[in-house]
């Protein structure tokens, strides 16, 4: 997580202490000054006026690398440390001019995607803030200067493999398809059908490939209805699809109404299909209402009512929106660590949430129409729905908030690219790290101490203005005059009591292997391997 007290935990770069000599001659040992990770290499340091807005100017010296801008403080007074990974940079300007003569007003000011603002004042000679311009301007925006982003060149190791998590045949095997009335296909394994679906698709039994095939003609971007999600018991479902196109005439094609009509007699006890169009952009400018949505669906879906297919313009900003909430509701599996990360691997991930033009990694442009916090409006709202059921969720804040700190980082390869198709052919899994390898490989830090595992319990959250709050522990957590929320008592005993469980369990395995090696010796003799018996004659 990007905080300013983050310590990375690396390898032998950790270790390894590197001697650079500064400008005034003396030799630093910057081994300890400067966290890095595998694979991240110092690239230059200035000393700096860093214009704190809560505690004003203080004298610092920033490290950047080629994965993050370090700042320490300076002064013995202030123990202020900044640790901003380059990714989270949205935008750099120059202040101040070579005549500029008010203090402090020769510098750089930094925008972050991150809710922050930096500023750092520099000399005016020397060309220090040409350099550490080009420098970092080179850095958080790579693919302007052709250079790789740094999680292809991160080389941290974990004792898990986060990219196995999701696997799409054994979570729709989870759900009991195929079956009957659907289908797996794999028409798309080239992603020549659609090339921003995934690969796997599930779809009506009785509709051929090639009848997807004409279908997908009339739909935006060829992103034909296919099944997310189907109810264990009513069998109704949860469909996904872009916008038809209908065009001015309000024109209609004979296979999709067919292929609709397949869709809703999948199931012919409730053969009803509700169609949620969400394309009006009133559907997506709050939280309340994209909640509002997702209940809707999940009513629809969990009373019986009705199947739901789900559209936006193109299917993959408010329909994953709804979508994944609505199943987060339904489903309880999806409430887990491991659920959820399924949840967002499936619904955003390989269905092509435009993760590259939304956040932007690596793009220098900020003014960009189409970046959007669609995502991060997501995660408000699973956030949401954990103050309203503190017992529902496997995961804690913390948990949201690492998510939402590497959606932006460019450590992880995991939210790189738009769609699947592009990670194929740039070979993510093979060349950088998942973020579940990092969270999976420390679960107990992320965990709720109130999470009770439930099965086929349905969340409707209470979607009014009155019920939702501000998430201060993520919007405002830069600022120090506001209090962060520390844990309670109880949730602080629980983290000791799993601390003590580990420290067993590790001295459990340890006397287990010494007492395994004993019994693995061989005797000295044959007469060792036989008990002594005492007889009496």
């Amino acid at each position: 997580m990007a905080s300013a007290s983050t310590k990375y935990n690396s390898h032998s770069l950790e270790n390894e202490s590197i001697k650079r000599t500064s400008r005034d001659g003396l030799n630093r040992d910057l081994s300890e000054t400067v966290p890095r990770l595998p694979g991240e290499m110092l690239i230059t340091d200035k000393e700096v006026i860093y214009i704190c807005p809560f505690n004003g100017p203080i004298k610092g010296r920033v490290y950047i690398t080629n994965y993050r801008l370090y700042l320490r403080s300076l002064e013995t007074d202030s123990a202020l440390i900044l640790d901003v990974p380059l990714g989270v940079i949205s935008r750099i300007e120059k202040m101040g001019g070579a005549t500029s003569r008010g203090e402090n007003s020769y510098g750089l000011d930094i925008t972050c995607k991150d809710m922050r603002n930096l500023r750092f004042a520099l000399k005016q000679e020397g060309h220090s803030r040409r350099d550490m311009f080009e420098i970092l301007t080179r850095y958080a925006f790579p693919l302007a200067h052709s250079l790789p982003l740094f999680a292809f060149l991160n080389e941290e190791k974990f004792n898990v493999d986060g990219w196995t998590v999701y696997n799409p045949v054994e979570e729709y095997r989870r759900q009991g398809l195929p079956n009957h009335h659907w289908r797996i296909t794999f028409i798309n394994k080239c992603y020549e059908l659609c090339d921003t679906y995934p690969a796997l698709l599930v779809v009506p039994y009785r509709a051929a490939d090639e009848d997807l095939r004409r279908v997908a003609i009339f739909r935006s971007r060829n992103r034909i209805p296919v099944l997310s999600w189907i109810h264990p018991e009513n069998r109704t479902v949860i469909v996904r699809c872009s916008q038809p196109l209908v065009g001015m005439s309000g024109k209609r094609n004979k296979d999709d109404e067919k292929y609709i009509d397949l869709i809703r007699e999948t199931n012919r006890q409730i053969s009803k299909l509700t169609i949620y169009d969400a394309r009006p952009s009133v559907n997506a400018v709050a939280n309340k209402l994209v909640l509002t949505g997702a209940i809707q669906v999940a009513d629809k879906v969990s009373s019986g009512k009705s199947s739901v297919l789900v559209h936006c313009s193109d299917g993959w900003d408010r329909t994953a929106q709804l979508t994944s909430l609505a199943m987060l509701m339904l489903d309880s599996f999806y409430r887990s660590i491991e659920g959820f990360e399924i949840l967002v691997q499936k619904e955003w991930i390989s269905f092509g949430h435009k993760f590259a033009s939304r956040i932007g990694h690596g793009d220098k442009n900020h003014t960009d129409a189409d970046r959007s916090p669609i995502f991060l409006q997501f995660i408000d709202c699973v956030w949401q729905m954990s103050k309203q059921f503190p017992t529902a969720f496997e995961f804690n804040e913390r948990f949201l908030i690492t998510i939402l700190d590497h959606l932006y980082s460019c450590r992880f390869g995991t939210f790189l690219f738009n769609c699947e198709s592009v990670r194929e052919r740039q070979k993510v899994p093979e060349r950088t790290v998942s973020l579940w390898s990092m969270i999976n490989s420390s679960k107990e830090k992320f965990k709720n101490p109130f999470y009770t595992k439930e099965i086929n319990r349905v969340l409707y959250p209470v979607a009014s203005m009155r019920h939702l709050e501000l998430w201060v522990n993520y919007y405002i957590r830069w600022n120090p005059r506001i209090k962060q929320q520390q844990p309670n008592p109880v949730e602080q005993r629980y983290m000791e009591l799993l601390a003590l469980r580990d420290d067993y369990i590790k001295r459990l395995e340890e006397l287990q292997l010494a007492n395994s090696a004993k019994l693995s010796d061989p005797p000295t003799s044959p007469s060792q391997m036989m008990p002594h018996v005492q007889t009496h004659f």
